[in-house]
């Protein structure tokens, strides 16, 4: 028994009848394609991406490109909003695992962000049954029956509109090989999603559009060109129109909030507006100035949208949106919705929301089903009947800078800080390596891009000696303090989630795993890539 797969494509993932639905030889033969057709678009991209940073290493700061200042400065608009995205005011985000596409989904959200990337682990488990989710979803057929409770889940008649948020450009799929290489993860994502549900869900969810999607992780406007000719090739396959696919990037690094228009101009046709990534977009600040010893951060806890930094570049991203007729979206506050710490969670959530409204936000996201109800008083309460902001004039006083967009957040470092980011990075990674992607820890809702932060911060302090001066103890974050300190809260893990637990855990080398990124002598660029050989299971 076996897949039946086209010439020049192999599966190394288990087989099983039902993945068999979702990799029939046409699909693969459609990721296949795509792959062959992009592979060095693809690679090009990347390797632009290295030759950035370097120049960033070597002093060069992020900036706004005077060689497509025509397009900025340019009078043009986006593709017209189509009816069914229309209202976006709150959506909800979450793994393709069963329970959560059907909860999401009845959640009373507008739109449901099913994932594929930063609140899921890849592994092929993951990847294939999120596949058979969402097609039983679009099908209207998708049930769980929890044994534990003995209840069973199924969709009500109306529901969330669905996205798919592919994985990013730099992922590889090692259980797919294409011509003997890995194939491009986001591709895979796309191609078998897109595939097997571009006629139905056009038919039902989409009212003749769609499917529409999230796209993740960009850093240039020649990623978004790529994603363009993705969409352009997969609608002449597919038999439908230009611009029936519609997608959301977010911005969530540093260089790409210089290229916001730029994005948007190669997405012309197949825009739905622009999101504000913050957790990554905080990642990413690190990230780029990992060779800047004058630009280290506070606490994470510290770093929230109210500084000038997040501020700006949130400000800056709802008049783009607006100038050129899309969505801005807001980003999402990690809460999870806990009863014994509830009043003081929700009051964080009503400011952060009431401060997206205002500003011009069209909508936001949700971290959690308990939370919309709230949200939704909020936008509701400054929107009223308005299903978006889009045609509100926005505040013109005072340009965004790229000063603006760089500058240091204020604020301490302390010894707190330190364990958290210790405790959270290696539970993090310790749920991942099993299989789970997104990890409520301490009250909030981690996911790969705030176990980013907490894994590039400590690099950082440690690479440059940082202070800790929120503490008034005048300690240094030096290697050894780092491993006394992680002996000292791996202590604290075991005591929290219990003897049981931990043995049967993977603790162990989720610390070794995440040590040794942050004494590496060169930030490793992303987490999961490090650990991505660990949950690869070739059969």
């Amino acid at each position: 028994m076996g897949y039946d797969v086209p010439e020049g494509v192999e599966i190394r993932g288990r087989y099983d009848e039902e993945f068999g639905g979702i990799l029939s030889k046409d699909a693969l033969q459609f990721v296949a394609d795509l792959q062959r057709e992009f592979k060095k678009d693809i690679e090009y991209a990347i390797d632009c991406r290295k030759e950035a940073e370097a120049r960033y290493s070597n002093g060069e700061l992020p900036g706004f490109d005077p060689a497509t200042k025509l397009i900025r400065d340019g009078d043009w608009v986006c593709a017209a909003v189509p009816e069914p995205l229309a209202d976006r005011r709150v959506e909800i985000t979450g793994p393709v695992d069963r329970k959560m596409v059907i909860n999401a989904l009845n959640s009373g959200a507008k739109v449901f962000m099913a994932d594929f990337e930063d609140a899921l682990s890849p592994t092929w488990e993951n990847l294939m049954r999120g596949q058979v989710n969402l097609r039983d979803a679009i099908n209207g057929t998708i049930m769980f029956h929890d044994k534990g409770r003995d209840r069973v889940y199924k969709l009500n008649q109306h529901t969330a509109t669905l996205f798919v948020r592919p994985r990013g450009w730099h992922l590889p799929e090692a259980h797919i090989l294409i011509d003997g290489h890995p194939a491009t993860a986001c591709l895979v994502d796309f191609g078998l999603y897109f595939y097997h549900n571009h006629s139905l869900f056009r038919q039902t969810q989409g009212k003749g559009f769609g499917p529409f999607f999230y796209l993740p992780k960009m850093e240039h406007s020649r990623e978004a060109m790529i994603w363009n000719r993705v969409f352009e090739k997969a609608e002449k396959v597919a038999g439908i129109d230009n611009g029936s696919i519609r997608a959301t990037v977010l911005i969530e690094t540093l260089p790409a909030v210089f290229q916001m228009d730029e994005i948007l101009h190669e997405l012309k046709d197949h825009s739905a507006g622009l999101n504000c990534g913050r957790w990554d977009y905080i990642f990413s600040y690190i990230k780029t100035f990992q060779a800047h010893p004058d630009r280290l951060l506070p606490d994470r806890v510290q770093v929230s949208m109210t500084q000038h930094f997040m501020k700006s570049y949130s400000d800056l991203l709802i008049k783009t949106c607006h100038r050129r007729a899309v969505h801005a979206m807001g980003g999402m506050i990690p809460i999870k919705d806990d009863p014994e710490a509830n009043e003081a969670a929700m009051e964080l959530v009503r400011k952060d929301k009431l401060r997206e409204v205002e500003a011009g936000h069209d909508g936001t996201w949700a971290a959690h089903p308990g939370l919309i109800p709230t949200i939704m008083e909020v936008f509701s309460g400054r929107m009223g009947d308005k299903a978006n902001q889009i045609q509100d004039e926005a505040d013109a006083s005072g340009a965004c800078t790229e000063a603006d967009l760089l500058q240091l957040p204020r604020g301490v470092r302390t010894m707190e800080g330190l364990r958290l980011n210790i405790r959270v990075g290696i539970q993090y990674l310790a749920a991942w390596l099993k299989g789970v992607g997104s990890v409520p820890l301490y009250g909030l809702m981690e996911d790969a891009a705030t176990a980013e932060i907490s894994r590039a911060q400590i690099w950082q302090w440690i690479k440059y000696g940082a202070d800790l001066d929120g503490d008034g103890l005048g300690v240094k974050v030096t290697p050894s303090l780092f491993d006394r300190v992680v002996a000292e809260e791996m202590a604290r893990i075991a005591s929290e989630v219990g003897k049981d637990r931990f043995d049967s855990g993977r603790y162990d080398e989720a610390c070794n795993l995440f040590t040794r990124q942050c004494l590496a002598p060169k930030l490793d660029d992303f987490l999961t890539l490090d650990a991505y050989s660990k949950i690869i299971v070739v059969d």
